[in-house]
């Protein structure tokens, strides 16, 4: 089913904002994330758009790398979750994923999993160098490579030692600093590659750059920062989300809009509604105020967001009034996920996954 409201996504911003991440790591590997269905813009589809320039994708789950395989993505896909059960390493075997092991019963999955041809899996070895979610103290590091290394489920030659940031989108937080030192102190005698670096790490933090890079956000257009900006990284938008305007009409002075009545016109004034809510991945909880990209210039959300209308301004435009039909810009070119996401006190993540996923 097709709503008014609709994510045109921009291949060529995808292409773009990879080749930033190369330029500023020209000496690492580099794997696409395109996870959570490459955040909202397609996972088959930002495969194909990325394929000739990235040397693996990663994802999080087995059953998101399987989309992957079915869409004839044949490049090496790493599990960034790695595998919770005998089946996933049964799909990950007849589909050769690469698997990350952070936990020990996956060691124990994997001492007791039998392969009927020989076959050896590629993995990467997560450190907890921080972060407190997934991954082994480092003090295990070396005698787990050593383990590992020497199983016979393993292949010996693809082992990656990994770590995951927490803070790296502050630039003046030397939290950074503290778990890239805890991570090579841990990997002092370990002959493997690395991979460390986030979107953040890859732009903000050079000492991180390490074997492998493992950008997300930024090959979407959004900066990892709240200090910068998209287009002071360099980055291209890769989604507009917009709508139509389905009414415009004039209000009076006192008139309030909207549900609860949360805001109030201060002066007679015009205004639009425009096809998009909630129900189509807009966040609810931005505020009046919240930009709004019409008809070449900036507006802005007048009252609260309902599930699949919104109001803004529509004064002001002497040149191109507003009209029934004329298209808003929710965010995109003209407006960034950043700004929009600030409005609502959540991250641009979230509003290109809702957007994305629900309208895919």
């Amino acid at each position: 089913m097709r709503r008014s409201a609709r994510i045109i996504v921009h291949p060529e911003a995808i292409q773009h904002n990879l080749n930033v991440a190369k330029e500023l790591a020209p000496n690492s590997k580099l794997q696409s994330v395109i996870k959570a269905n490459a955040y909202g813009h397609g996972s088959a589809d930002t495969a194909g758009i990325v394929y000739e320039m990235t040397d693996e994708f990663a994802v999080s789950c087995v059953p998101e790398a399987v989309v992957l395989r079915d869409a004839s993505i044949d490049k090496p896909i790493n599990i960034l979750q790695g595998f919770q059960n005998d089946r996933d390493l049964r799909i990950a075997e007849q589909l050769k994923l690469r698997l990350t092991v952070h936990d020990d019963y996956q060691l124990s999955l994997l001492d007791n999993y039998s392969s009927r041809s020989g076959y050896r899996f590629d993995l990467n070895i997560k450190i907890d160098s921080g972060m407190h979610r997934l991954g082994f103290q480092p003090e295990r590091a070396e005698s787990l490579y050593k383990k590992l290394k020497a199983h016979s489920q393993v292949n010996p030659d693809t082992l990656i030692m990994m770590t995951h940031f927490s803070s790296a989108d502050e630039l003046d937080n030397d939290c950074t600093s503290k778990q890239i030192d805890i991570f090579q102190k841990a990997c002092a005698n370990i002959n493997a590659p690395q991979s460390i670096a986030n979107s953040a790490g890859v732009l903000g933090w050079q000492g991180s750059h390490a074997d492998w890079i493992r950008p997300g956000i930024l090959l979407y257009g959004s900066s990892p920062f709240e200090t910068k900006t998209r287009d002071e990284l360099g980055l291209k938008a890769a989604m507009t989300f917009e709508a139509p305007v389905i009414s415009v009409h004039n209000l009076k002075k006192g008139d309030s809009i909207g549900y609860a009545a949360t805001w109030t016109c201060p002066k007679d004034m015009r205004v639009a509604l425009v096809a998009c809510g909630y129900a189509d991945g807009y966040p609810r909880h931005v505020s009046s105020g919240t930009p709004v990209w019409l008809n070449g210039e900036e507006t802005r959300l007048l009252g609260r967001v309902s599930m699949d209308m919104i109001v803004v301004g529509a004064e002001g435009y002497d040149e191109h009034p507003v009209k029934v039909g004329d298209i808003a810009e929710l965010w995109g070119k003209n407006l960034s996920t950043d700004r929009v996401a600030a409005a609502g006190e959540t991250i641009a993540y979230e509003l290109l996954c809702n957007a994305g996923n629900i309208r895919a």
